[in-house]
């Protein structure tokens, strides 16, 4: 895009908006039941409100305890300074998805200050890193969802609104515009999705819209040595990666485009809100943005505000868990896994957990990332379940993995073994494993009628002609022999050494 401007350079410069949904059990400000706490993602619309939710006259909010902890957590995972004093203040706005025609909200003294983050480049483990400031994070009460279409995409010609997600507790994380590439505002957005699944606070599903992104995007433009700001826009509601970055990369296009057609420069009431359609690839305004003094904002009357102390700071603190980033650099450069195992690891909450449980019972990294990544993967996606939902313990890992080094069981013993310890999560493997004959057979005395009857085979001469002359691969051709009359319980390293002996001296 620069290229076709000759003699003009154009500097992305994009600030975050991040809007988190807390999976507490019940709503910020009133006991009915969470649409972002998974017991509830199924409700039917407009099946958990109350007066409170509605906006009824008379009714008072009572602020949820669990939602203001989880922002702490999230705060302190993020480095910021946490408040000892917040209160909470009225947005005011008119939205047919907004019964009481104002948000509670917080405006001037947010529950978490500033705070840094470091994003690396790439996932590399030595990969260099880049300072992200935070602003602000402070809670707040999501609004409802209006459906334009009825369900099963039928046309209607009005609006369906439904409050289930009404009062569901919203963290507002708000970043500096240190980001100058897509690539690193979908970095962050990874680590931050990363940090609230793991620490807890949140399911962090985006198609769900637990997590939604705002990205502010202007550029900052050189030209014949003077230099120009864009207009800010502000890309709404974005719930997919892929989204973030095409709205990103289609507006640094955008804006040089218009501001070589226009030459208008950021100003006051030049901020505006963009829609992102992702079939076209492309941004749609939808209005220009109100300024802070249109919200009306003002203390909410029926809220008190809140005092925290150090000592409530320091026990959130010592029950928050080894953060995602520092667990793929310890992955990575303690345990020697590759990119991929640690993604794949740390992919979901219950992965990770469970894997630094079999770790703690002092299975090798190498046999717990095989273990994890094949048996139990296949097993969790077959039956649609999270790992920590399998019923196998971490003792019960072990001790297949103690099993398969000490070559008392093969690959596929491994793995009919595992299934058997989820189905009998309190059992000994190693006793389930002789109840239905896995263990290998390794009695060179047994194994040895086996092996001559293979041997006398004439289907066998070939092979046996190839191994006396070296060619040790022709020991596979054997060895399918040799399973099929041990039932799959012949050890084949010893079989192997077994051949070779017979066959080469």
């Amino acid at each position: 895009m620069v290229a076709a401007y000759p003699g003009l350079d154009a500097r992305l410069m994009v600030g975050m908006e991040i809007h988190v949904e807390l999976a507490t059990k019940t709503k910020m400000f009133t006991s009915v039941p969470n649409v972002a706490h998974p017991d509830y993602h199924d409700a039917a619309p407009n099946s958990i409100i109350d007066p409170v939710v509605i906006g009824m006259p008379g009714v008072l909010p009572v602020i949820n305890k669990a939602a203001v902890d989880m922002a702490i957590k999230v705060g302190l995972a993020l480095g910021c300074e946490i408040a000892s004093f917040t209160k909470w203040d009225r947005k005011s706005y008119y939205y047919p998805d907004l019964p009481k025609n104002y948000q509670i909200s917080q405006y001037d003294l947010p529950i978490c200050g500033e705070g840094e983050i470091e994003i690396p480049v790439s996932h590399e483990p030595d990969a260099p890193t880049k300072k992200i400031r935070i602003l602000r994070a402070h809670l707040e009460e999501d609004a409802g969802k209006l459906a334009h279409e009825a369900p099963g995409g039928i046309a209607i010609d009005h609006s369906i609104v439904d409050l289930n997600r009404a009062g569901t507790p919203l963290l507002e994380i708000v970043t500096y515009p240190d980001f100058e590439t897509p690539d690193q505002v979908v970095m962050f957005g990874q680590m931050l999705r990363d940090i609230v699944r793991h620490i807890g606070v949140s399911e962090g599903v985006m198609q769900m819209g637990h997590i939604r992104f705002e990205p502010n995007i202007n550029v900052i433009i050189t030209k014949d040595g003077k230099t120009y700001k864009t207009p800010i826009a502000e890309i709404k509601n974005l719930n997919s990666f892929k989204a973030v970055y095409g709205s990103i990369s289609y507006e640094y296009e955008r804006q040089i485009d218009e501001w070589m057609q226009s030459g208008v420069v950021m100003g006051a009431r030049s901020k505006s809100t963009r829609g992102w359609d992702d079939v076209k690839m492309q941004t749609t305004l939808q209005r220009v943005k109100e300024d802070e003094d249109e919200y009306r904002y003002f203390p909410d009357p029926d809220l008190v505000p809140v005092t925290i102390s150090e000592a409530h700071i320091d026990r959130l603190k010592a029950e928050l868990p080894e953060l995602p980033m520092v667990k793929r650099k310890r992955y990575a450069t303690e345990l020697g896994l590759n990119e991929k195992q640690v993604d794949a690891i740390l992919a979901e909450p219950a992965t990770t957990q469970l894997f630094d449980a079999v770790l703690a019972t002092g299975t090798s990294a190498k046999r717990a990332t095989a273990i994890l990544l094949n048996y139990a993967a296949k097993r969790a996606n077959e039956l649609g379940l999270a790992m920590d939902k399998l019923g196998i313990t971490a003792q019960q890992i072990h001790d297949i993995a103690k099993l398969a080094d000490d070559d008392k069981i093969g690959s596929t013993a491994a793995a009919d073994l595992f299934n058997l310890c989820c189905d009998n999560p309190g059992d000994s493997a190693e006793e389930l494993a002789n109840d239905h004959k896995l263990i290998q057979v390794s009695d060179t005395g047994a194994l040895d009628a086996m092996i001559d009857e293979v041997l006398a085979n004439p289907k066998s001469a070939k092979a046996v002609e190839d191994i006396k002359s070296g060619k040790d691969k022709a020991i596979g051709m054997l060895m399918g022999q040799i399973m099929k009359l041990s039932k799959g319980s012949a050890n084949p390293k010893v079989v192997t050494e077994m051949i070779k002996k017979k066959l080469q001296g």
